[in-house]
């Protein structure tokens, strides 16, 4: 069997795109993670279900494990595992191993970006602080989650 080596003619501007997607994903993570922290001034003062935390933390997870996944398309490691991974390392990974999982990932984003815009304008669910505001406005609270889910419509 001939030895299949990894493609690393990928053009620079697509391996910084690459490398952008878990920065750009990243500060919502860090958003929800403080909001489970309770530092957001708007939702302090939220009663959480059970659950309801370890919910938010995983989905900030999850997001950045997929965001991550967009380097594999970019690297080596995208195209061959590296050997230190047991049972499976040195083996060539199917194109759609990879490329599933990352294109999931960018619907999700693209998707969760669609809802919150929408859900903005028309109301579409109802507010999950206590105090009514669909979003925070005016606070140093609104200006943080704006900035931070901002980079992910990138």
């Amino acid at each position: 069997m001939k030895p299949i080596r990894p493609r690393l003619d990928v053009p620079r501007g697509i391996k910084w795109a690459a490398y952008a997607i878990p920065l750009c994903a990243l500060p919502s993570g860090i958003w929800r993670i403080m909001l489970v922290a309770g530092r957001p001034d708007w939702y302090a003062g939220h009663d959480w279900l059970p659950g309801e935390r370890s919910y938010v933390l995983s989905l900030s997870l999850v997001a950045e494990c997929l965001a991550l996944l967009a380097l594999g398309l970019v690297q080596p490691w995208g195209e061959r595992l590296p050997t230190w991974v047991p049972l499976i390392g040195g083996r060539a990974l199917p194109v759609r191993a990879v490329v599933v999982p990352a294109s999931i990932g960018a619907f999700l984003a693209t998707a969760l970006a669609v809802y919150a815009v929408l859900n903005y304008a028309f109301h579409i669910v109802p507010p999950l602080n206590d105090t009514g505001e669909t979003f925070p406005a005016g606070s140093p609270g609104a200006w943080a989650l704006w900035a931070c889910y901002v980079p992910v419509l990138a």
